[in-house]
């Protein structure tokens, strides 16, 4: 899934399928998200209905860049969140020249890719832009081979 920036619109508050539609994930992912991540704790207005402010907006987008492009696990990423917020306070969520192609993975990739997100987490931490594009390249490339040996042959 290439990373592309999100034009979050200038809003006070947005209700959850806004936020839904803005990250790209089910409100039942956006939900257990919050039970994980003390750090977005949307309010709830008179009618108990959840109502995220901008920031939630944002750390929601990093959540989901941590854990579906940078493949952090939830222990990982919020780590790694609660130093991005410490360091400066400013989320920054980057866009990137990834191809769109990598949509295509499904929920069982992610859990095969998922095994060596400590590995990346820790390689990860301390690189540069360009080495993490690099990084993220050569992870696109492996799970393309490994889709190539999961499809049945032709051959046999």
């Amino acid at each position: 899934m290439g990373r592309s920036a999100v034009a979050i619109p200038e809003k006070l508050f947005f209700k959850i399928g806004e936020v839904c539609e803005l990250a790209g994930v089910q409100a039942h992912v956006l939900r257990y998200w919050e039970s994980e991540f003390t750090m977005l704790a949307p309010q709830k207005n008179r009618a108990g209905q959840r109502v995220y402010r901008k920031r939630d907006v944002e750390i929601a987008l990093r959540i989901k860049e941590l854990l579906y492009e940078d493949q952090y696990t939830i222990a990982g990423a919020k780590k790694r969140l609660a130093n991005d917020l410490r360091a400066g306070g400013k989320l920054k969520i980057v866009s990137s020249d990834d191809d769109a192609g990598d949509s295509e993975t499904n929920g069982s990739q992610r859990a095969t890719e998922g095994m060596n997100s400590a590995a990346v987490q820790s390689a990860s931490e301390g690189m540069t832009a360009e080495e993490r594009k690099s990084l993220r390249k050569v992870a696109k490339e492996l799970r393309e081979i490994l889709a190539l040996l999961d499809s049945p042959s032709k051959t046999r």
